[in-house]
């Protein structure tokens, strides 16, 4: 006789079916930002973007959006919803974007993080050293308790990768200006051209009176190949490359250019446990996301040489077009664009000609995975191609710099040559220091390190005060509900895109949804944070919501086949009077639910009511 796993309604469950806020780091109510920009309601969908998140301007156009990757929308019918790009809308309507004086006191005012814009001042103070996402978030929060916030950048300019890695026509610098002079008018000083290792030492801190750290350095290292010829004039690094170019120096790359990269490494860990069946563990740590945004990376080199003068751009990576994790419009836009797309293919060495790169020399992939499933390409003999090149640009991956530690900082490096640290609080071994980010975890995706901030501006904060208890309240509201019409037949909506005979230099690519379309692609949501309840002492189990249900997500069981754990015997015993019941139940497969509410207009008792689910966290 099979059986059925069950678990009864609780806040978990209902929290989980909530899939794309499961899928954010920070937890964003998305799915509920979405169903308000449908609604019209343009402000409260900022404001449950904003929320949680001090770079909602900057994610609503470069976040890698795990939150799509679990939309239920993009399980049921292939297209999830364009969450990225609604949040985009609804902060170039009340975002650091509107340009009006009070826009950035404005943007503030909607944050959820502890504390308040006006706090009283703890006295005590914080270094935090790295203006990236996680630097910044940690100093964010940690201002909002009142504790004075010094940041140290090494580079001349605050923002870290979103500026120095991210190229000018997916993320204006200006719009990252705005975020941050709104972290920074909350008292927070910024030191510039301070460098850990260089400038200063942990001890310099210690001695300069500051009550804690927070090292969010990034990683700017990049992973050399191992091949012959790469000490040839020629070849650079993404790193350096992008380095170079978002700051404003000239890079002379000649008319051939040979990107190779994709991460493969991230690449192919994801694809290996697809083949072992864990992808719900994968998505949980982002790395199907990060896979993508290195294939991205290496699409965006490619994309800046063309605008910077390249006359022919060749991108070579060893996974096959089809395993490819970028998204299939970012690759289609890089082809549009002019970029050559060789997958398949493995560099086997630089050519050179006087020490000078003249080509790369490749060899074709036999396979990427070995037979057990590890990273261990193999090539098929005698398929060596030369492609001509003047610079050979190669991101394969990033590493942090740790020369700067020693041994009397008593903090512990990891075989991987990270930071060691505490999961959850982010705490290293060396009392009143934290890490985040990419020195603490390997390369991470922008909202990954606004998660760590806030982990460790909570940790920081409660090793300087330990009062910041609060608790998450809870409640489940029956309402009227209604989908939209056509929800499950509306096309997913696609932004706007400048012409390809238009995209030169900084200008950006992508655009904005009129109103029309966001409304349109809002429509298209399941409102996951609406659930089906059924009420055990109305149902009679007549099986109607069985019959209309169009995803078949509904099955009556026998109640002997139904297994769950401690907590269902108790429900068993206070509906039919003992721990062994005979009867009938009735399961629900929440996966593939499209809260049509179809089974609630056809229950002939009204047992089953349609709930909103709303969570906030609140002082204990």
């Amino acid at each position: 006789m099979r059986e059925y796993a069950v678990r009864p309604v609780d806040r978990s469950y209902l929290r989980e079916n909530f899939n794309c806020s499961m899928g954010c780091p920070v937890g964003t109510k998305a799915g509920a930002y979405v169903q308000a920009v449908f609604s019209g309601e343009y402000e409260m969908a900022y404001a449950i973007a904003r929320g949680p998140n001090p770079f909602a301007s900057i994610c609503g156009r470069v976040c890698a959006h795990p939150c799509e990757e679990v939309c239920r929308k993009g399980v049921v019918e292939k297209d999830p919803i364009s969450i990225r790009a609604l949040k985009r809308f609804a902060t170039e309507r009340y975002g650091v974007e509107t340009r009006q004086i009070f826009a950035l006191s404005e943007t503030l005012r909607y944050s959820t993080a502890p504390g308040s814009l006006n706090p009283g001042k703890t006295g005590k103070r914080v270094a935090i050293i790295g203006s990236g996402p996680a630097g910044l978030t940690c100093a964010h929060d940690l201002a909002r308790l009142g504790h004075g916030c010094t940041i140290f950048e090494g580079q001349a300019v605050a923002g870290g990768m979103l500026i120095l890695g991210i190229p000018e026509y997916r993320l204006p610098r200006d719009l990252v200006k705005r975020e941050i002079d709104a972290i920074l008018s909350m008292g927070v000083e910024i030191r510039y051209h301070a460098k850990l290792g260089r400038d200063f030492r942990l001890r310099d801190l210690r001695d300069e009176g500051f009550d804690a750290v927070f090292v969010g350095i990034g990683s700017h290292r990049s992973h050399g190949l191992d091949i012959p010829g790469m000490d040839l004039d020629g070849v650079i690094s993404g790193v350096d490359f992008l380095l170079n170019a978002n700051l404003g120096y000239k890079v002379d790359l000649g008319k051939k250019v040979v990107v190779v990269g994709g991460g493969n490494v991230a690449v192919d860990v994801a694809r290996t446990v697809r083949r072992i069946g864990d992808e719900k563990e994968l998505r949980k740590f982002g790395a199907v996301s990060e896979a993508r945004e290195h294939i991205e990376a290496a699409l965006d080199m490619a994309r800046s040489a063309l605008r910077m003068g390249a006359r022919e751009v060749t991108m070579v990576c060893l996974e096959s077009r089809e395993n490819m994790p970028a998204w299939e419009w970012e690759i289609e836009e890089g082809l549009r664009e002019g970029v050559d797309l060789r997958s398949s293919l493995g560099p086997k060495r630089v050519v050179g000609r006087e020490g000078r790169v003249i080509g790369l020399e490749t060899l074709s992939v036999r396979s990427v995975l070995d037979e057990k499933g590890r990273f261990n390409p193999s090539f098929f003999e005698g398929s060596e191609e030369t492609l001509p090149a003047d610079t050979v640009i190669y991101a394969i991956g990033q590493a942090s710099d740790l020369s700067w530690i020693g041994e009397e900082d008593g903090i512990e490096v990891t075989p991987r040559g990270l930071i060691r640290v505490e999961r959850e609080s982010l705490a290293t071994t060396a009392a009143g220091v934290y890490a985040g980010g990419d020195v603490a975890f390997g390369p991470r995706l922008i909202i990954e390190a606004v998660a760590d901030g806030q982990r460790a501006a909570r940790s920081i904060g409660k090793y300087l005060r330990d009062d910041l208890r609060t608790r998450t309240v809870w409640r489940s509201t029956e309402i009227h509900h209604r989908m939209a019409d056509d929800f499950d037949r509306t096309p997913r909506q696609k932004p706007p895109m400048i012409d390809v005979e238009r995209r030169t230099g900084i200008g950006e690519v992508e655009g904005c949804y009129d109103e029309a379309r966001a409304r349109t692609e809002g429509s298209r949501c399941y409102r996951c944070n609406v659930n089906t309840i059924i009420s055990s002492t109305r149902c009679i189990l007549c099986g109607g919501c069985a019959d209309v249900c169009p995803e078949s997500c509904y099955r009556i069981v026998d109640v002997a086949q139904i297994r769950g754990d401690e907590r269902l015997a108790p429900i068993l015993r206070a509906r039919f009077g003992t721990d062994l019941p005979s009867g009938s139940a009735i399961l629900k497969d929440e996966k593939r639910c499209t809260r049509c509410a179809l089974c609630e207009r056809r229950c002939p008792t009204h047992a089953i009511t349609m709930e909103r689910f709303e969570e906030r966290e609140v002082p204990a």
